[in-house]
């Protein structure tokens, strides 16, 4: 039975982000690949409650204790940020955007969750302001995976040029991340995603994309494209499986280049462990994009869309934006 949905290729970059992300939230932050692949034959791989036993005794990070199947991380609740401002005020606007990371993620907010490195330090900096005093770039010095979790809504919902998209990309990393690695990876990552929903391959995408990144992460992506055999385990090994971008963006390359579908892909990302959730989100937006554009239908399961618990919020806002 094909349990597919057709989307817009728009649509789907961003659906397949907020998707990804929360297939990946119940293992999110588990390094012990043995444990991964025992849990996955006895409870599965995505949707899975977040269980504290399950990183009893190996190496991992349990920060999910409040977290339900079908919630976001805090990448992904980013991302979902950028979505509903974008919808509301229909093109992205620093000062509102800034209010409503403060006012969401801050002190009484509705954010419910782990609170990161660069967004503490984020909203250290908004905090002490007023929205008036609020500087271009508030955010951390920090290369962590927060720099990228935005990035699906600003590319799917950019209608510019290469140019002004990479100073839009730039200017929406620094508020949380201000930092020039994580501004390179994301200026790679969003550019990729922007070739692919022009209908360009993605693996021509990753190539043609090699430009925009700088000195320090260049080198690692091309590293990275080089490898013939999809073995997302090997990747890892070699880069890292944890938070920076560094040691992420060149696994995202990696599975985008070699896996046949999203579902695949999404299932080997989990599986390699570690900052999952962090590399999920422009890997599912890519890998959903590109299914669209080359096959003309979405590899989104179905059924993993009807696990996000705010599913009927998401596609509400993805009616209201512009490209609709």
């Amino acid at each position: 039975m094909n349990t597919n949905i057709r989307l817009t290729p728009r649509v789907a970059a961003i659906m397949g982000a907020l998707v990804a992300d929360a297939a990946a939230l119940g293992l999110h932050w588990l390094y012990d690949a043995e444990r991964i692949a025992q849990i996955e034959k006895t409870k599965g791989l995505v949707f899975l409650p977040p269980c504290a036993e399950d990183y009893e005794g190996v190496s991992g990070y349990f920060a999910h204790d409040r977290k339900t199947v079908g919630d976001s991380s805090g990448y992904g609740e980013l991302c979902w940020l950028m979505l509903r401002h974008i919808a509301q005020h229909g093109q992205f606007d620093r000062v509102a955007y800034q209010t409503e990371y403060r006012s969401y993620f801050g002190p009484g907010g509705a954010y419910t969750g782990y609170v990161d490195s660069p967004t503490r330090q984020t909203l250290q900096t908004l905090l002490a302001l007023k929205p008036e005093e609020f500087p271009e770039n508030s955010g951390a010095d920090d290369d962590q995976f927060a720099a990228l979790a935005a990035l699906p809504v600003v590319v799917a919902t950019h209608s510019g040029s290469h140019e002004a998209l990479s100073i839009k990309i730039e200017q929406v990393v620094r508020l949380t991340n201000d930092n020039d690695t994580a501004v390179a990876a994301a200026h790679y990552a969003g550019m990729v995603l922007f070739q692919v929903l022009g209908g360009m391959p993605v693996a021509k995408a990753l190539t043609a994309s090699l430009p925009y990144a700088n000195a320090s992460v260049k080198p690692l992506l091309e590293e990275s494209l080089q490898a013939k055999i999809f073995d997302g385990a090997a990747i890892g090994k070699r880069f890292g499986i944890a938070c920076h971008v560094l040691e992420g963006l060149p696994l995202i390359a990696h599975i985008a280049n070699h896996a046949p579908d999203y579902r695949t892909a999404i299932e080997e990302n989990i599986r390699i462990g570690g900052d999952s959730c962090g590399r999920s989100i422009m890997l599912g937006a890519i890998m959903a994009a590109h299914t669209t554009q080359q096959n003309d239908f979405n590899s989104i399961p179905l059924e993993w869309m009807g696990c996000l618990r705010n599913l009927k919020a998401i596609t509400e806002a993805c009616a209201r934006l512009s490209f609709q």
